[in-house]
């Protein structure tokens, strides 16, 4: 096909869509079904209604083939376990009883069956439940609900491609099982998988699909050549099935590189690519192995992760450069669209024109059919489209909210003395004992309580105006107050004070710093049927006052143990929100240091003896590639140290993360130089600890021995067994007892008997420290 055709045959499409709905109905389904106020049939109901109007805003918005099997009750890893019937043994009886709630049970967990670990899906706040695969591991064919969604679409009159994950990131993303050898490699099992993943795509072919797409992000990330092998014999072997749909093998999230010459090569019909991370690298790679001649080639040109309005025009110089390299070039976002909000045009309170410069899923979707219509038209069919995105970006470059000159000349003045605590650690440490007095193992949690219906009914009202801030302000005090008693009660060392007045841990910093927008209706999947509103960082950015010193002195007021200071660290501030796209991200970090640095001050000046910087996201926005690493740790250790490098030697540092992959960045973990670090290992049973101990890690230390994402309430005897393997690894002198991440998504009964059995673990394991 020439350049001219394969313009004019040029389609538009995406891989995937929000899945919650405008109102968030799934997640109020789904929590209803868990507490019995909704039946499985009404749960289905709904989910179906949701796809259904999905797919008719992309057909109404001109999208020429929609996604199907991307929508999920929980995770689409988890639903890719379930295709392939590696069910762990522990939920086997569950899935058969029934499917639904065994289903939520490798999620969640029960009382009496531990989840699936989770962890974060690349570089995204995606979380996904990691198979469990072993040398033992059977796969069946399971394709019930891939068929039925393709029918549910087909039935609408709809073109549509289903999308599954595909074979090698499955076994690329999955774990040894429980009690198997850590030295197993899942990708082993790759012949057995394969005959399964023929079936399902036979189903699908029977069902009436034309292509499927085949989602292989593991394979933006640096590659052994054992693993580029099996991607080689992978798609060797799905090629030559003849009862198949046409293959689309999608990458997203960075350059294909290594992994591109075996795609190209595969008999596969087609590959979609990211060509907004790395676009130059894909172009010049895809030109090197001579383009993919009497392919299909996707072409992700429409960030599909940040909520800038597109650059039409570059983006059609791109597209016009990938004419000659393929023998039809369509054009998508550049991954899922789950990874932004539904619609812009649901934000009331953020100011028109600022408003301009934000595409959302349903505004992304209109710019890659303005796009696609372009390419396959002419431009002269979209001029006032490009007129109207021109004016968009210049507004957005010249508007005064991008830059404080006092902002800059701050930043630019760091010196590496800022960056560096007055003592080095040896000193710290006996400084900070002696001053805190706390007992071995000493327990604390990581800062956030449960947030009520009483809680959420304040700041609603609040909001409404149905009462005014003093009252509101009560409200949280009263709060503040019992869970200090509950706390003391309990026996915790080193408490906190709940954070009542936090609607979450990014935002609730955004919303009081300069450079912010916060929305209203922005609201993303973190994981199940955990939603959060990213806040946009759209300029310079700095403090105008204290945002926490209040309530934390004021929990510090009614007792005598210390009590956390608890702030977000700069690295996580920046991952957590739709960051800044027009200068380096080191850069913005630097400036969200200084913002924090005069808040960890400002605390320190009141009284805090302890203050805890989370860094959650640390791992998470570590760059996909290794030769792209070094300079991303050196600017994110430098932002976290900027910002607590300023306190005496005996105040003492904490920093906390959470599920992610901590063993490829203990260095830098080492780097931050905080004084204690708490981090998720109850789902990974304290592999993080011995982690931690290969490194050498010179500081203290909490691994987590409650996990906080399941409803299940951990005995005493549990948190005390994975207590004793965290002392395998850890001295006693500096491991911390905590639970894994913050308690902000459990109900009080299940938070007070953890916590409870929490104490009583440490207590225990105390005993048998001093009678050994």
């Amino acid at each position: 096909m020439t350049p001219k055709s394969a313009a004019a045959a040029a389609r538009a499409t995406v891989y995937g869509y929000p899945r919650q709905g405008k109102g968030r109905e799934l997640k109020k389904a789904i929590e209803g079904y868990w507490k019995g106020r909704v039946d499985a049939d009404a749960l289905r109901t709904t989910a179906t209604e949701l796809r259904r109007t999905n797919w008719q805003q992309l057909t109404d918005a001109g999208i020429h083939e929609v996604p199907t099997g991307d929508f999920s009750y929980y995770d689409h890893v988890l639903d890719t376990s379930v295709m392939v019937g590696a069910i762990p043994e522990r939920h086997r009886t569950a899935v058969e009883l029934h499917a639904l709630d065994g289903y939520f049970a490798m999620a969640r967990g029960t009382q009496d069956v531990a989840p699936l670990e989770m962890t974060k899906w690349f570089d995204t706040n995606y979380h996904y439940l990691v198979p469990e695969l072993g040398p033992d591991t059977v796969f069946t064919t399971n394709s019930t609900k891939q068929v039925a969604e393709l029918k549910e679409a087909l039935a609408l009159g709809l073109t549509a491609r289903p999308v599954l994950v595909g074979p090698v990131t499955y076994l690329l993303l999955a774990k040894p099982a429980p009690g198997v050898s850590a030295d197993f490699d899942p990708l082993t099992l790759l012949d057995r998988l394969l005959p399964v993943y023929a079936e399902v795509l036979a189903d699908l072919r029977a069902a009436g699909a034309e292509w499927v797409q085949l989602d292989e992000p593991a394979l933006v990330q640096d590659r052994t050549p054992a693993e580029l092998n099996a991607t080689t014999r992978t798609y060797r072997d799905l090629g030559a099935l003849t009862d198949r749909p046409k293959l689309l093998v999608a990458s997203y999230f960075d350059r294909l590189g290594e992994a591109l010459p075996v795609l190209a090569k595969a008999p596969v019909e087609g590959l979609a690519l990211d060509f907004t991370e790395s676009a130059a690298a894909n172009l010049d790679d895809l030109a090197a192995v001579g383009g993919l001649p009497g392919k299909r080639l996707v072409a992700g040109v429409v960030n599909g992760r940040n909520v800038w309005v597109n650059d039409l025009t570059k983006s059609l110089a791109t597209l016009g450069t990938l004419l000659s390299l393929a023998d039809r070039v369509d054009v998508a976002a550049s991954c899922s669209l789950l990874h932004v909000p539904l619609d812009a045009a649901a934000e009331r309170d953020i100011e028109p024109q600022i408003l301009r410069w934000l595409a959302f899923a349903r505004q992304k979707t209109a710019e890659i059919v303005t796009l696609a219509k372009g390419l396959a038209q002419g431009t002269d069919t979209i001029a006032a489209e490009l007129a109207a995105n021109r004016a968009d970006l210049a507004s957005r470059a010249g508007s005064a909210l991008t830059r404080d000159p006092a902002v800059r000349a701050r930043a630019a003045a760091v010196t590496d003395t800022d960056t560096r605590r007055s003592r080095p650690y040896d000193e710290r440490t006996t400084a900070q004992r002696a001053h805190l007095g706390l007992p071995p193992l000493p327990t604390t949690t990581i800062g956030s309580f449960p947030q009520t219906a009483e809680l959420r009914t304040s700041r609603a009202d609040l909001r409404a105006r149905r009462i005014d801030t003093a009252g509101y302000e009560e409200r949280i005090k009263a709060e503040i107050g019992e869970v200090i008693s509950f706390q003391e009660k309990t026996g915790l060392d080193v408490l906190v004070h709940g954070e009542p007045e936090r609607n979450d841990m990014v935002q609730y910093f955004a919303e009081q710093l300069t450079g912010y927008l916060a929305t209203q209706h922005g609201w993303v999947q973190s994981y199940g049927t955990r939603y959060v509103r990213p806040p946009i960082l759209a300029g310079d950015l700095s403090r105008p006052e204290p945002m926490t010193v209040r309530w934390t002195t004021y929990a510090q007021s009614l007792t005598s143990r210390p009590v956390k200071g608890m702030l977000t660290g700069p690295v996580t501030m920046l991952a957590w929100s739709f960051v800044r796209d027009d200068q380096p991200l080191g850069d913005t970090a630097r400036q969200v240091a200084l913002a924090l640095r005069d808040e960890v001050n400002d605390l320190e000046a009141a009284g805090t003896s302890v203050i805890q910087v989370d860094e959650p996201a640390l791992r998470e926005t570590l760059p996909l590639r290794a030769a792209d690493r070094e300079a991303y740790l050196a600017w994110a250790t430098e932002a976290f140290r900027l910002t607590t490098a300023g306190v005496r030697p005996e105040t003492q540092v904490h920093t906390h993360m959470c599920y992610a992959e901590f063993g490829d960045i203990v260095q830098a973990i080492d780097d931050l130089d905080a004084d204690v670090i708490s981090l998720e290992a109850a789902r990974s049973h304290m592999q993080v600890a011995r982690e931690l101990a290969e490194h050498g890690y010179p500081r203290e230390a909490g691994p987590g021995v409650y996990d906080i994402h399941s409803p299940r309430v951990p005995s005493t005897a549990e948190a005390a067994a994975l207590l004793r393997k965290g002392l395998e690894a850890i001295p006693a002198e500096r491991l911390w007892v905590n639970p894994d991440c913050g308690l902000k998504t459990r109900g009080w009964p299940e938070t007070r008997a953890s916590l409870e059995n929490l104490v009583a673990a440490a207590r225990t394991v105390r005993e048998e420290l001093a009678g050994s």
